[in-house]
């Protein structure tokens, strides 16, 4: 890597940093501002496993969204941005650990971050308006599309993807435009790791090179979606911080401790869960009445 690389890789970083402690500022202080700042041990659990298994590849947002529903923690219209707010965190130290221990080309990794977070800031204060009936639509397909990757993963139907660190002018601007699609659509809830795996292999790039542009673009984008969420009537603080607390040192042991995990069964696991939840929202989405 070049030195000028490793200046953009190092300011990269540092931007990283400073926002996750900006972000836990920030939303601390909107909680106690609320009269929201608490914890549940069941957040906190729930958090430490959904980071647990993002952090390996299988994602949070699916499996969060799936014993959220079942468990009927918040109404389905604060779904997204508990998802967002509470997953931010444990998201920025997915991003410092990939981007340190991963090499991709670091012009490719800064514009793909950089257009996933205009997607997510463009998309944000247009869902937090949407009607619940439009989102619980909208995270039954996600839910739904989770469950295809999931299975789809373990039959070996997707691309295995590439061998390069870096892409063409061609393929490198599809990727960034795809990553602003992804970045606006994250903000409804929708998992954002699959549809980058998909969309990074479709252009030959390497998958281990694609988990720093993940946990990167999520580690900006999340906290910043997500405090345009702490901030509106749909979120429950509580449940957000307790997911942080939990997720935080979950990340740390998976990126570090743990080395194998039967990844297969697990995936066949939450794609059984994941399937269900998704036809409990959009059986909830075509209700006559729909609780706001």
């Amino acid at each position: 890597m070049q030195l000028g690389d490793g200046a953009m890789v190092g300011l990269l970083l540092a931007v990283l940093a400073l926002t996750g402690v900006v972000f836990a500022i920030l939303l601390v202080r909107t909680a106690r501002a609320r009269g929201e700042l608490g914890l549940s041990g069941e957040g906190v659990v729930l958090g430490a496993i959904t980071d647990f298994f993002d952090t390996l590849g299988i994602g949070s947002f699916a499996p969060t969204t799936a014993w959220i529903k079942l468990r009927k923690l918040v109404p389905d219209s604060h779904i997204p941005g508990v998802l967002i707010a509470g997953h931010a965190l444990p998201t920025i130290f997915e991003g410092l650990i990939y981007i340190t221990l991963v090499t991709v080309d670091p012009v490719l990794l800064i514009a793909c971050i950089s257009a996933s977070v205009a997607g997510a800031l463009l998309g944000a204060p247009v869902v937090v308006k949407l009607p619940v009936r439009t989102l619980q639509v909208t995270v039954g397909i996600a839910l739904l599309l989770a469950a295809l990757l999931y299975a789809a993963a373990n039959l070996d139907l997707l691309l295995a993807g590439g061998t390069a660190l870096a892409l063409a002018p061609m393929p490198f601007s599809a990727a960034v435009v795809g990553c602003f699609i992804i970045g606006a659509l994250m903000t409804a809830g929708i998992g954002f790791y699959g549809p980058m795996l998909a969309m990074f292999s479709l252009l030959g790039l390497n998958p281990l090179a694609v988990f720093p542009i993940m946990a990167g673009a999520g580690a900006l984008m999340m906290p910043a979606s997500g405090l345009r969420f702490a901030r509106s009537d749909r979120i429950d603080l509580r449940l957000v911080l307790s997911l942080a607390v939990g997720g935080i040192p979950a990340v740390l042991v998976a990126a570090y401790l743990v080395k194998s995990l039967p990844l297969e069964a697990l995936r066949w696991l939450v794609a059984a869960v994941v399937l269900y939840t998704s036809f409990v929202m959009l059986r909830a989405a075509s209700r006559p009445a729909t609780a706001a």
